[in-house]
C-alpha cells in the first residue's frame, strides 16, 4: 500500500469517528402532565357556597394568608348577595345561577362575610365567617 492510500484511509477514519461522535443524542420523550403543583403561599382554595332561608353553608371558610380562594355560590331559594368588603367581593345572587369569586387571602384574621340584598325577614343574620391563618 502507497503513502498516499494509506493517508486517505486514515483521513476516511478519522472524518468518520468525528462524525460519529458529533451525532445528536437522541432525546427521551416527556410525558406531558395536567398537574399542577402550588406552593403553600400560592395554592387555590375552591368552595362551594349555597346561599338560602337567611343562611349561608358552609358558614365557616379557613384558608390560609397567601392563598388564592375561589368561591362558587349559588342561592337555590330567593335573590340574595355575598359581601366580603375586607377583600373587596361584592355580587348578587339569582336563584339557582352559579357565580364564582375568586381574592387573594393577603391578610390574616377573621373577616365576616353577609348578604347584601333584602331577602326577607331573616336578612340581618345571614353571615359567615371567613378565617385566614
Amino acid at each position: 500500500m502507497n503513502k498516499i492510500t494509506g493517508l486517505i484511509i486514515i483521513g476516511f477514519l478519522v472524518v468518520g469517528g468525528i462524525f460519529i461522535f458529533n451525532q445528536k443524542k437522541p432525546v427521551m420523550k416527556q410525558e406531558l402532565t395536567t398537574e399542577t403543583t402550588t406552593t403553600a403561599m400560592n395554592s387555590v382554595k375552591e368552595f362551594t357556597v349555597t346561599a338560602k332561608s337567611w343562611a349561608f353553608n358552609p358558614e365557616v371558610i379557613t384558608v390560609k394568608q397567601g392563598d388564592k380562594v375561589k368561591l362558587k355560590i349559588k342561592s337555590i331559594d330567593v335573590t340574595h348577595g355575598f359581601a366580603l368588603p375586607d377583600f373587596d367581593v361584592k355580587i348578587d345572587l339569582v336563584p339557582n345561577k352559579e357565580e364564582t369569586v375568586e381574592f387573594t387571602a393577603d391578610k390574616k384574621g377573621e373577616f365576616t362575610f353577609f348578604c347584601s340584598v333584602m331577602c326577607g325577614e331573616g336578612h340581618t343574620g345571614m353571615k359567615g365567617k371567613l378565617v385566614v391563618e
